[in-house]
């Protein structure tokens, strides 16, 4: 039997634990016409969530277009990327791809390609970069008018939204503001995964998104949703596990989607069938997947300073509701200042080391939390 607990990369339904709320609201929230802020930590399931969504939505009534901004680094970049979502979500076929490519996209040279499947792609490239403004409104302005021509809804999706906050200038947030402020017949869904980046987007007064739609966190999943998951999936393979002890895997892991599949992937490997899982091995798998992480972890640990060392071993020693700028946290990590912790913050931040959590802060990567927390007990 293979492993039924997967980590990293799109997963399908089945392997969802929960996020049935989550997955009718961003139904709903797209068939209301709604523009929504969806954001989280890295690895909380954003992008499986949300093609699980438009893969819900009835074809007949939506057209659902994906955009992944992770590889985009300009303004030509990005409206080549929408362009060309935009298109394949009208048609499989090569020849109705080129021919709607042409209608609405004609100032960005489209052609068709192949990909490792031979399927048909889309591919574009911009014919003059002298005049990115006139194309960016051509680019978002065709969903709206592809929706009404085929009496449906439109629903676009930005992944990685925050990318755009790299181009050299905002004329991205800019024209999408100016253009998507007046569609009907489209729903956008942002997706972002460095909250403070993507807050600052839509938060700040002084951008052109501030304000412009509804904000969705995606958190952590509770113990109770992955009690009945986790055993299920033991108990089906001839394993078993108990509450307690999926109890104090969620206390290890946060409840955070991927290390906690990920964890109980190497749990259910090394616990034989017709077993039960123990405390002993909870302790064996939890040392193998810092073992793992060991290299890594102290490269990353050394790259440091000395206030950065000591701020993050008081967070990971702490509970989830820490005040780090409280004088009790500064005095027993030797912080001198809450200034100096706020200049840590604003470091650690920069670089995804930590993320907010409603008032507080979180490491993002929990494995590396436990490694601090090893850390700090062997010295």
């Amino acid at each position: 039997m293979s492993n039924p607990f997967q980590y990293g990369g799109i997963v399908g339904r089945d392997a969802f634990c929960n996020r049935a709320r989550e997955l009718a609201d961003l139904i709903q929230a797209i068939k209301n016409g709604e523009r929504l802020f969806l954001y989280s930590e890295r690895r909380m399931g954003k992008t499986s969530l949300i093609r699980l969504v438009l893969s819900e939505l009835p074809k007949n009534r939506f057209l659902a277009a994906y955009v992944d901004l992770w590889a985009t680094d300009d303004l030509e970049s990005f409206a080549a990327a929408t362009a060309k979502a935009v298109t394949e979500s009208i048609s499989s076929s090569a020849d109705k791809m080129l021919q709607a490519a042409k209608r609405f996209f004609g100032s960005l040279s489209p052609a068709i390609t192949t990909d490792s499947s031979d399927n048909p792609r889309v591919t574009f490239e911009i014919a003059s970069r002298s005049a990115m403004a006139p194309t960016l409104t051509e680019v978002l302005a065709a969903p709206e008018k592809i929706a009404k021509r085929r009496r449906c809804r439109a629903v676009v999706v930005f992944d990685e939204f925050q990318r755009i906050l790299e181009y050299k200038h905002d004329l991205a947030e800019r024209t999408l503001r100016s253009v998507i402020q007046n569609q009907k017949s489209v729903s956008y869904v942002f997706l972002g995964s460095r909250k403070h980046l993507v807050q600052k987007m839509f938060l700040d007064q002084a951008r052109p998104l501030y304000r412009s739609g509804a904000h969705y966190p995606l958190r952590p999943i509770e113990t109770k949703h992955w009690l009945p998951f986790i055993r299920k999936r033991f108990l089906k393979s001839e394993r078993d596990i108990t509450n307690e002890l999926i109890e104090s895997v969620c206390r290890l892991t946060g409840g955070h989607p991927f290390y906690t599949q990920h964890l109980c992937h190497v749990l259910w490997e090394i616990c034989e069938p017709h077993a039960a899982v123990t405390s002993e091995t909870l302790t064996k798998a939890t040392r193998m997947l810092l073992d793992r992480e060991s290299y890594a972890y102290g490269a990353l640990w050394e790259s440091f300073g000395l206030n950065q060392r000591r701020f993050l071993s008081g967070l990971a020693a702490a509970s989830s509701d820490v005040r780090p700028f409280g004088a009790d946290f500064i005095r027993a990590n030797k912080l001198r200042s809450p200034s100096t912790a706020q200049r840590v913050v604003r470091s650690l931040l920069e670089r995804d080391i930590i993320d907010r959590d409603d008032g507080s802060f979180v490491i993002s990567d929990r494995f590396f939390r436990l490694w601090i927390q090893q850390l700090t007990e062997i010295t």
